[in-house]
């Protein structure tokens, strides 16, 4: 029979948050894969130093580009396609023995690259998936404030988008994580003004991990973020400590 593929998601950075199920994954595995960047450890790997058997065989999938050509690029789309196809060759071609595991920061399904290589082999291997704590889960934690209240809608947005359609979607949600931000940071503070909600957000660099830092964004004069920032606006629904209304048992069930 052929092997699996284990997606093991490492939640949002910290080693002592992934779970136990992803644990058990890498600490047995004879194979472990995971994407970085070329020249790079790789954030996933370094969640896991010191888990990985003795003796497992680890496969550095190395993205050929990364920010070097804007990612709405057809050159962008073509060379990252390619990487893709290759990858899941050859993690088919390891798996007609053995399962491999496969590092996935965050939650495995939620803006991850192994989705990339998921739409490829689910016809032709099982996978198996473990989720993980997202980082943007991290994020707020780290702030020590409530993402949602009652009602509030969360937008989970990209600073990649044009800043119009950034505007409209902080605009619109009472709650907002914003990732991918980068060198896109300029763009978000003005989106942020004319929402009207510049004042309220607050920015996590590396949640969870050390060098954690959290701040008012209109405090940080950076220009630019680490990959590993999300900025946020929290909500501030209906609070029945706040506007005297009752939570019926329903929804005091639900936000349990």
């Amino acid at each position: 029979m052929a092997g699996r593929i284990i997606c093991a998601g490492l939640g949002p950075g910290g080693a002592d948050l992934m779970s136990v199920r992803a644990h058990r994954a890498i600490t047995s595995a004879r194979h472990i894969a995971y994407f970085r960047k070329a020249g790079r450890a790789g954030q996933a790997r370094r969640i896991v130093e010191g888990l990985i058997p003795e003796g497992a065989t680890e496969h550095a999938m190395e993205y050929p580009v990364t920010t070097e050509i804007p990612f709405d690029s057809p050159d962008y789309n073509r060379i990252l396609a390619a990487f893709y196809d290759d990858w899941a060759d050859r993690l088919r071609r390891l798996t007609e023995t053995e399962d491999v595991v496969v590092l996935a920061e965050g939650d495995p399904f939620l803006y991850g690259s192994f989705m990339h290589l998921h739409s490829r082999l689910r016809d032709t291997r099982e996978i198996e998936v473990i989720p993980g704590i997202m980082g943007m889960a991290g994020a707020w934690a780290a702030t020590g404030q409530p993402i949602t209240w009652g009602d509030d809608v969360l937008s989970v947005v990209m600073g990649t988008l044009p800043e119009a359609e950034l505007t409209r979607h902080i605009a619109a949600a009472d709650a907002v994580v914003v990732m991918k931000i980068g060198q896109h940071l300029p763009k978000l503070r003005r989106a942020l003004a004319a929402a009207g909600k510049a004042d309220a957000a607050w920015v996590v660099e590396r949640a969870t991990m050390p060098g954690q830092r959290v701040a008012l964004l209109r405090d940080v004069p950076d220009a630019t973020l680490p990959y590993f920032s999300i900025v946020l606006v929290h909500g501030h629904g209906r609070r029945p400590e706040v506007d005297g209304t009752e939570v019926d048992g329903t929804e005091a069930e639900v936000n349990a």
